[in-house]
């Protein structure tokens, strides 16, 4: 059987804060979501693969997103963790209808 996504709404594109995070729980997930400078919304599962840290709490600057508890540079695109750190955390798609955003969860 194949999965299919699932859209699970999260706010309003005009509540988000820009270049701060907010941490959203869908089911057992727990998933950090950006506003860029750039108006991108981009999310990301919310513990960094190092030390746990929770990313949402990160700074952000352009597309990356910095641990909170030891630095390590994360790439909201694309989810993986910047040399010479190793890692990477999960991604999730995003969509905007309207002012609303969605994160679509695998079901």
């Amino acid at each position: 059987m194949e999965n299919t996504l699932r859209p699970v709404l999260v706010g309003k594109v005009s509540e988000l804060p820009e270049k701060l995070g907010k941490t959203v729980t869908i089911g057992m997930k727990e998933i950090a979501v950006f506003k860029l400078e750039s108006g991108k919304i981009r999310a990301i599962e919310n513990r960094c693969p190092h030390k746990g840290g929770v990313l949402a709490e990160g700074i952000v600057s352009g597309d990356y997103v910095f641990c909170p508890m030891h630095d390590w540079k994360i790439s909201v695109v694309d989810g993986n963790v910047q040399e010479p750190d190793i890692g990477c955390v999960e991604t999730y798609p995003v969509e905007i209808k309207e002012d609303q955003v969605f994160i679509l969860i695998e079901d």
